[in-house]
């Protein structure tokens, strides 16, 4: 089906993803800090990046700015999956070029309607 990058410092998170999106029919890799996921997301080119915000080498808003910034990068939805709740918060996830946001604690099953609905509308 698709492939997806997800990076979450939190191992409990990366596993449920895994576990939830693999079944789904993705490909999924994980990371658990920011560098390595930027990493594997220039290696991988998937088709969608799942994002924490706070982590360790590296924040989501960094990767986020990075692959902005590398036109064969650039066109990949990114969601940012995060604690940080407030609305300047959203806004500057938005701002650094995240295409959609979802606050935890959060819903596996509407986590996954929403990756669907940025890959339906991702030319490929």
């Amino acid at each position: 089906m698709s492939s997806i990058v997800v990076v979450d410092d939190d191992s409990d998170i990366r596993g449920l993803l895994e576990f939830k999106l693999s079944a789904a029919g993705h490909t999924v890799t994980a990371e658990a800090d920011g560098e390595a996921g930027l990493a594997a997301i220039m290696d991988v080119h998937p088709d969608v990046v799942v994002l924490d915000w706070m982590m360790p080498r590296m924040s989501g808003i960094e990767v986020c700015l990075e692959l902005r910034k590398d036109p064969s990068m650039a066109d990949i939805p990114v969601l940012f999956l995060t604690a940080k709740a407030q609305e300047s918060d959203v806004q500057r996830g938005f701002a650094a070029g995240g295409n959609d946001y979802v606050i935890k604690p959060f819903s596996p099953r509407e986590l996954s309607s929403r990756i669907d609905a940025l890959l339906a509308r991702t030319p490929r």
